[in-house]
């Protein structure tokens, strides 16, 4: 089937590794030409260099702070420079510290909700009015299934997760006379360069060895397994093509029918 991504234009933030880099190389494989951002430069320029090499798009890698307002206005400006419009938006930078209440810190609370909601809210304000003026655009916020399956571990990512989905519908309500939906993915435990360090603080937390913690994501999903970056990047491919503009306001789960949350699996598990 043909998306009709050739010659389309992309903003992707935290493309420099993991789901952002992956989403970049697969919106660049179907002929879209991509700007990415990240914070540090040398990660950032490799990866724009390797995707501009292996699909022959045109690929603007800009650094960005997206907890700093000045960065996000920077980014969405320079890429709208070097590609001329702004067909697709897709917000995927930041995480959120995982880890139950007791070892939550105020500078984890604050860094979460700064890098996996306000980093969405800076990007959308500065291209929104950008989009509006060209007649239109698509929205994909790149979110997690723990904002609508509460997990007590995730606490810190549920709450960031679930201001960003209520905003990506909100927003879908008032944008969508101009031509612009929104749809908001929601993948659950995916194998990036972050995965070892939420393996490492579930063992803290739930005292069991490396090996232990690293098997509770798989027995918490029916599939037997979590996600790879390339599904995820192929579902938001997908939902970017001009093909799906009529998914609107909604959500998507990319999780493999994981009905409970990882921790909460273990909690409920007899121990002897």
């Amino acid at each position: 089937m043909d998306l009709k991504l050739r010659g389309k234009t992309a903003l992707v933030t935290g493309g420099s590794e993991g789901i952002g880099k992956g989403i970049a190389l697969a919106l660049a494989r179907e002929g879209a030409d991509i700007a990415i951002c990240a914070r540090r430069m040398g990660p950032l320029e490799a990866a724009a260099s390797q995707i501009e090499r292996e699909t022959g798009r045109k690929i603007v890698a800009v650094p960005a702070d997206l907890t700093k307002d000045a960065d996000a206005r920077n980014f969405i400006e320079q890429g709208h420079k070097a590609l001329g419009r702004v067909d697709i938006m897709v917000n995927n930078a930041g995480s959120a510290p995982g880890g139950v209440i007791e070892h939550l810190t105020e500078d984890d609370w604050e860094r979460g909700l700064q890098l996996k909601f306000m980093g969405y809210v800076r990007c959308l304000r500065y291209v929104l009015p950008i989009m509006v003026a060209q007649g239109g655009g698509r929205v994909v916020n790149l979110i997690g299934n723990d904002g609508v399956k509460p997990s007590y571990w995730e606490i810190c990512p549920g709450a960031a997760n679930a201001a960003g989905q209520n905003l990506t519908l909100s927003l879908a309500g008032q944008y969508g006379k101009n031509g612009i939906s929104f749809v908001a993915v929601n993948p659950g435990p995916v194998r990036t360069e972050r995965w070892a360090g939420l393996v490492d603080a579930m063992s803290r937390d739930m005292k069991i060895s490396h090996e232990e913690a690293d098997k509770l994501a798989p027995a918490s999903i029916p599939m037997g397994r979590i996600a790879e970056v390339d599904e995820v990047a192929a579902l938001v491919v997908m939902l970017a093509s001009p093909l799906m503009e009529m998914v609107n306001g909604t959500m998507i789960e990319i999780d493999g029918g994981q009905d409970k949350p990882l921790m909460d699996r273990f909690r409920d598990k007899p121990r002897g």
